[in-house]
């Protein structure tokens, strides 16, 4: 080979270096200015219909939920073809919205001092044309210029009224887990839920923290920590959980601009309050589980109860609804036991530890007085009472041969149960690719 061969062979060579090393920059380049031209994920969307498309798949948790027999993608999964339909449906029903319960008590810790920045945490009366006959002791219907409170607001608008046969059909019993004395009739007063949604009020400052203060560090135990047992560590993590969900709803339904009325969806809140600690989410899809477990254990009795409101078509299809919930094969199927809590309170200091946690939660419950958001307190109570049903399901009846015969359950509890896991199931469905995207 010549000398002038061997130059344009060399020459040659490197011109195709030059061409693929400038290729490769070339698509370097094109990869940066696509990203940064990618349009930012807003923190606030003033249209309460429209969530931020985010990818559902990339980044997401696998594994089962810590102390429970179900995995993330199981329940996300059951919980958005089977639950969140039903429930959505089954709370709407006449049996399932009304809530009865005592708004005005006195705080058994400290003087009242809350305040309020909107009329939204308020909580007014209605007519009672709108309950149930089988719930009215009698008939008298207030006229619709006398709903001074409404103010045009349906959101705020609640019954009052007082019904001493409400409890027609079921037990009147108290819950050693809560500190309501729900058979009190003369201080109770009837709520609409629906007309009383879960959502930002404005309560907040040193009030609220007040609240979850009293909680977290006078009633439940310091968490993680090597000597907590199990039982101690599963109350923290279902309070827990209580918050984030309650967190969610706050945050999916937030007043974003005052003069304009303009609500919607503040992820910015989301964000703080949940999604930057991964230990909230999971404590939020465990305390899913657990009162999901409580359902599924009592669903014999739950099947078995009566659904009176004296509308023969409206009790059956809550009745069936139910059915529905409590015995969906792909529930059974994908999710058998949802946490198993016969593993609970064994050994020489289980009885012990049981009174001691469930004084504990009984305290909790009362510390629910002490809420200043008058809506934040309906909300509170019946999740908290709720909970508490739940407690009493799983941990104060042994087996579930029995059931049926053993547990006695108030009206009020079973509404309270099935609501907060609605709550729940909601805050799962509403955000769960948000959620699970960010726990790690």
């Amino acid at each position: 080979m010549g000398e002038s061969e061997v130059k344009k062979s060399t020459k040659g060579g490197k011109m195709r270096w030059r061409w693929v090393i400038g290729a490769f920059i070339t698509i370097v380049l094109a990869i940066a200015l696509a990203s940064r031209t990618t349009p930012k994920i807003p923190l606030e969307s003033g249209d309460g219909n429209k969530i931020c498309e985010c990818s559902q798949d990339k980044h997401r948790h696998s594994g089962i939920v810590e102390d429970c027999c179900c995995n993330y993608e199981t329940v996300d999964h059951v919980n958005g073809e089977v639950l969140h339909p039903l429930l959505q449906e089954l709370v709407k029903t006449p049996f399932f919205r009304y809530f009865k319960v005592r708004l005005w008590c006195d705080c058994p810790f400290w003087p009242d001092d809350g305040m309020c920045l909107l009329r939204d945490c308020s909580v007014c009366e209605c007519p009672e044309s709108e309950f149930p006959d089988s719930f009215k002791p009698n008939h008298r219907i207030l006229p619709s210029d006398d709903l001074k409170c409404q103010e045009g607001k349906p959101q705020s608008a609640v019954d009052r009224t007082i019904d001493s046969k409400v409890f027609r059909g079921w037990t009147e019993t108290d819950n050693p887990w809560t500190y309501d004395d729900e058979t009190d009739n003369s201080e109770m007063t009837y709520v609409n839920l629906q007309l009383n949604p879960e959502r930002y009020t404005g309560y907040s400052g040193s009030s609220a923290r007040r609240i979850w203060d009293a909680v977290y560090s006078e009633n439940c135990p310091k968490y993680p920590a090597e000597e907590l047992c199990q039982e101690e560590k599963i109350l923290y993590k279902l309070i827990s959980g209580l918050h984030s969900s309650i967190s969610v709803h706050i945050a999916s339904d937030y007043l974003l601009d005052e003069a304009t009325n303009l609500w919607g969806h503040n992820l910015e809140i989301l964000y703080d309050r949940v999604l930057q600690y991964p230990n909230r989410v999971e404590n939020l899809y465990f305390t899913f589980l657990f009162v999901l477990r409580a359902v599924t254990k009592a669903a014999e009795y739950l099947e078995q109860a009566e659904y009176d409101t004296g509308n023969p078509i409206d009790d059956l299809t809550t009745q069936s609804l139910m059915k529905q919930l409590l015995y969906n094969p792909k529930l059974q199927a994908a999710c058998p036991l949802p946490f198993d809590e016969a593993k609970l309170w064994k050994g020489q200091r289980g009885p012990e530890l049981k009174l001691k946690i469930q004084a504990q939660f009984k305290n909790i419950s009362a510390v629910m007085d002490c809420v200043g958001c008058e809506k934040c307190r309906l909300w509170g109570k019946l999740q908290v009472s709720g909970l508490g049903t739940a407690l009493k399901i799983l941990f104060s009846v042994n087996g579930e041969e029995n059931l049926v015969q053993t547990l006695q359950m108030q009206r009020n509890e079973v509404i309270a149960l099935m609501n907060l896991l609605n709550r729940l199931s909601e805050s799962c469905k509403g955000y769960g690719h948000r959620l699970l995207r960010h726990r790690r």
